[in-house]
């Protein structure tokens, strides 16, 4: 990669051997193998057995989890935070394990619709809950940045499984439970 930087530099029209330069492929290379760590990693590596057995099942939200990505169209950033919410059918995850998943499918090229879903599925297979809530809201440099260059623009994605998506009480109930 440190060389596709070296000549993308050239490509713009930059001098790659000027002094500000001169490191510039190397901490590129290095950025983009962090910001897209997520396809080597694998969901049970992630959640690594800390699964734990409940007796309840009261709902049970995290939110304001950040994250970062890049859209797969432009490659440019975008952020924002995530929503979980779910109600265990006898089995819980860590709750740092729901930041971790939100990482590992939001460190790769990315559209946000597929990232919720991602996150939301992911929940579902591994502790099989009555159901499971994800909501994501992000801003995209892809269009504050270029396109439309609308400033204040903010995506707003849902996924709603099991009995989050069957009953309206339940969805209503996390959804007012994350706006507090």
């Amino acid at each position: 990669m440190k060389d596709l930087y070296k000549k993308l530099l050239s490509d713009i029209g930059e001098d790659p051997e000027r002094e500000g330069l001169l490191d510039t492929p190397e901490r590129a290379a290095k950025a983009m193998e962090f910001l897209t760590r997520g396809y080597h990693q694998k969901l049970e590596d992630v959640v690594n057995d800390a699964v734990f057995t409940v007796e309840d099942n009261h709902m049970i939200i995290v939110k304001d989890i950040e994250l970062y990505s890049l859209c797969e169209h432009h490659m440019l950033p975008f952020f924002g935070k995530c929503h979980i919410g779910y109600i265990p059918e006898g089995k819980v995850l860590g709750v740092s394990k729901l930041a971790r998943i939100v990482d590992l499918f939001a460190r790769r090229l990315q559209i946000q619709e597929r990232l919720t879903n991602e996150v939301a599925n992911s929940i579902m297979n591994t502790i099989a809950p009555e159901g499971v809530g994800v909501v994501i809201e992000a801003q995209h440099l892809c269009m504050m940045m270029r396109g439309v260059e609308k400033q204040n623009s903010c995506m707003v994605t849902s996924a709603m499984l099991g009995s989050f998506r069957r009953e309206s009480s339940t969805r209503n109930e996390f959804l007012q439970l994350i706006k507090q």
